[in-house]
């Protein structure tokens, strides 16, 4: 039986500030209560990656939580699915503005402890681990952890039960019945959640486009273990650190092939202590130090890398440079990306594979073999949760656009009453009532640029992409008392062609020519401008400084 509002004027609304509209920076709010007294519960807390062509210079962006920074005392906890870095990177950037505990199963809690510990807040934070299949209480809202699959251990999916009825927020999932480590989706509990009734289903649409089935890890290992045995000279394999089990597969498939297990990366090695420390990896075996490997024959090492997603201080571009202190590949030697390509960092990768060719490298992708499968569900995967969850209304996240429109058509053919697709920062109220989107809240980001915490409007990632579209150049003009020039004009020009700088000058002194006018500095700037326009088809960013003497 559905349950029923019970406090009289109060509402039940969600609102993502990230995640809805893109893939990564996940971050979902319910709020329960009255509109001017919710109380609020944050599901998730992550991050995206800066982007040297759109934000240069950005390492991090997470979302702009003013919203909740005005209501911070009702805040009453920041509860996390899984330890993907989209769902839990901001923890320690954003919990100085909400100071709420944390909630997580074990091996989250440790990812997110040594995010906090690098931080300096592993004393200042409450963070409260959550047992598999536990539940916790957070004012109105009673949440229970159910264990699905995903491509990291401990993925949860949240029952989150309010007086105005049960959302059911799926967090990143897939239907693998052979996931190797960990649990396996716990379908049984889903069913019985869908029998008890689901007012709402907030559900991962990355996969939404793509038909049948994501495809088990275990498939994948009988995979590399059939390719790895059939290699010659030093192998190297790349894949997402957090993929517990594809590591543990790749270890076996070494070790079949007979060869030592060498970690190359931070995350990598770090990834494996955690999984260790929480009980996972039990039959690892012992790796080689980086130092050691290079006495291994090359038959018989098999390097286990960060950098899949051609990330340039990672391990395998230093590899891929030459710049390694430890580890170098040649001629006769394999690297197997073990990943997929996050969409926007195809010409990094693309660049990476191309080095690694030019040292005469055989590059394997998932094009050539069965190396990877999607931690996403895929259609027929997302089909078989709306029979066992039966919401009466659907709310993709996890997704750009067309895969949240995508998966909200597909929910309407599988007969859920409603489908709504919101973005980032719209309001969804979700009971009493039909369900509609209500608000608008203030929304942006917050880039981490370096050390500092920024608001997207206030940073400068948008001057930084004008300057290495069309160069800079900065112009002094040094004035006596009477206005009139004392100097010649100093110019500064970076990035700039020759010819183009001579034409900016000739501009400047066309203007210096004339009767000088209060606004000199503005007009000189828009000469300056206007001339490289005239022969480049670019505007330069153009300072003016005005020195009276």
């Amino acid at each position: 039986m559905d349950q029923q509002v019970t406090n009289r004027g109060s509402e039940l609304v969600f609102l993502p500030l990230g995640g809805a509209g893109e893939i990564g920076m996940n971050f979902n709010c319910y709020g329960y209560g009255p509109p001017e007294e919710r109380a609020w519960i944050v599901v998730d807390c992550g991050v995206l990656f800066g982007r040297e062509t759109s934000t240069p210079g950005v390492d991090l962006i997470m979302p702009d939580t003013r919203f909740l920074e005005e209501v911070r005392s009702d805040v009453l906890g920041i509860v996390l699915t899984h330890g993907h870095e989209d769902h839990i990177g901001a923890v320690a950037h954003l919990w100085p503005k909400l100071r709420c505990p944390v909630f997580a199963t074990p091996f989250t809690v440790k990812l997110v402890q040594h995010k906090l510990e690098e931080a300096g807040l592993e004393q200042r934070v409450r963070i409260t681990p959550v047992p598999l299949g536990g539940r916790i209480k957070l004012g109105p809202f009673s949440i229970e952890f159910v264990s699905i699959t995903h491509s990291i251990p401990e993925p949860n999916c949240l029952a989150i039960r309010t007086p105005a009825g049960t959302v059911v927020h799926t967090g990143d999932w897939k239907i693998d019945p052979d996931p190797l480590l960990g649990r396996v989706t716990d379908d049984s509990r889903l069913r019985h959640l869908g029998e008890e009734g689901v007012l709402a289903m907030v559900c991962d649409s990355t996969n939404a486009l793509v038909n049948g089935e994501s495809g088990s890890e275990s498939e994948v290992k009988r995979a590399l273990v059939r390719l790895i045995g059939s290699l010659k000279g030093k192998v190297a394999v790349t894949a997402f650190a957090s993929n517990v089990a594809r590591l543990e597969s790749i270890a076996d498939a070494a070790r079949s092939a007979h060869r030592e297990v060498v970690l190359v990366g931070r995350a990598m090695r770090h990834m494996v202590s955690c999984a260790r420390d929480t009980g996972y990896l039990r039959n690892f075996p012992a790796v080689v130090d980086e130092e050691d490997a290079a006495q291994i024959p090359a038959d018989h090492v098999l390097y286990l890398c960060t950098g899949s997603q051609g990330e340039s201080r990672a391990a395998l571009a230093r590899i891929a440079a030459g710049e390694h202190p430890n580890v170098s590949l040649g001629e006769g030697d394999t690297v197997i990306f073990s990943s997929r390509i996050i969409p926007g960092n195809d010409l990094e990768i693309f660049a990476l594979q191309n080095r690694l060719a030019a040292k005469g490298v055989t590059v394997l992708t998932e094009r050539d073999h069965f190396v990877h499968v999607s931690g996403h569900p895929a259609r027929d995967e997302l089909a078989a949760m709306y029979s066992w969850i039966k919401p009466k209304i659907s709310i993709p996240v996890h997704g750009e656009l067309r895969h949240l429109t995508e998966h909200a058509r597909f929910a309407r053919e599988l007969q859920v009453p409603r489908a709504i697709v919101a973005t980032n920062g719209q309001m969804i109220r979700l009971s009493p009532g039909e369900p509609q989107i209500v608000d608008e809240t203030p929304f942006g980001r917050l880039h981490l640029d370096g050390r500092v915490l920024v608001h997207e409007e206030d940073g400068h990632a948008r001057g930084r992409r004008s300057l290495s579209f069309a160069g800079f150049a900065a112009i002094t003009l040094v004035l006596n008392r009477k206005r009139r020039l004392a100097a010649e004009p100093v110019f500064y020009m970076e990035g700039i062609p020759p010819a183009v700088e001579e034409a900016m000058r000739d501009a400047v002194f066309g203007v210096l020519g004339e009767k000088i006018r209060d606004e000199l500095d503005e007009d000189v700037r828009i000469a300056a401008r206007r001339a490289a326009n005239e022969i480049w088809g670019k505007k330069p960013v153009v300072r003016v400084k005005l020195v009276e003497v």
